[in-house]
């Protein structure tokens, strides 16, 4: 073989060497890229569930403060707490006369009692920055008049109910004496008439049309808000 075919052949090899050299340095960057979006992917997943966690342990924690507050009262009332942290007032007969928004005596010497302890459970620290909403919820029968489409039945109760809960917020507003928490209540406290939308249904799947005819005190977290800023944190840095 000829030296200039030798030069030749020394010359191909000391091209490929480095150009091998450059292919797996490339993989290595894609490899760390890969292995750092993995990491950041888990750290996200992460917080989330942190949150999810915290949340459902606040959730549990402040059930336990509302049940150990009004245990022995709920019965007297004819209310229930749930899980879902819905203090449920369920006797109609109580609340409102039929077809009325104004609050009877009976329901008023309730709101008397439950209303101020209620909002010292809420105002404490350790809850009230993770309270979105506290809401009033207004719930009637599918039942109005004879005469009465069940199209028209809804928006007539859907009236009532709004009504009722109005008059419900006015009132446990004016027990409220501080300004602080005036100014709270005001960011956070709703009313919601929601009609026949919910109703109470017996095991056989027929309305309950009495135990339907409600009003509930709600309290919403703000995990959702939370998670939501953790998921447009990473989309903006993804961005």
């Amino acid at each position: 073989m000829s030296n200039e075919k030798i030069e030749s052949l020394v010359a191909k090899d000391d091209h490929w060497i480095p150009l091998s050299d450059l292919m797996t340095g490339l993989m290595m960057v894609f490899l760390l890229i890969a292995i750092l979006y993995m990491v950041k992917t888990e750290s996200e997943t992460q917080k989330i569930t942190d949150v999810a966690i915290l949340y459902d342990e606040l959730k549990n924690q402040l059930y336990l403060d509302l049940k150990n507050e009004f245990e022995r009262d709920l019965t007297l009332w004819g209310a229930e707490l749930s899980k879902d942290l819905a203090i449920k007032f369920k006797e109609p007969d109580v609340l409102f006369d039929t077809g009325k928004d104004s609050l009877k005596p009976k329901f008023i010497e309730i709101l008397n009692d439950f209303f101020p302890r209620y909002l010292g459970v809420l105002s404490l620290e350790k809850y009230r920055d993770s309270i979105e909403e506290v809401r009033i919820e207004g719930h009637t029968s599918s039942i109005w008049g004879s005469n009465t489409s069940e199209d028209q039945a809804y928006f007539l109760n859907m009236a009532l109910s709004q009504a009722r809960t109005r008059s419900v917020l006015q009132y446990v507003f004016s027990l409220t004496k501080s300004i602080h928490q005036k100014q709270w209540l005001k960011e956070h406290l709703t009313a919601n008439g929601l009609s026949s939308s919910k109703p109470i249904l017996f095991p056989t799947g027929r309305e309950d049309s009495e135990r339907s005819q409600r009003v509930e005190f709600r309290v919403k977290i703000n995990s959702d808000e939370r998670i939501n800023e953790i998921l447009r944190s990473v989309k903006n840095e993804a961005s």
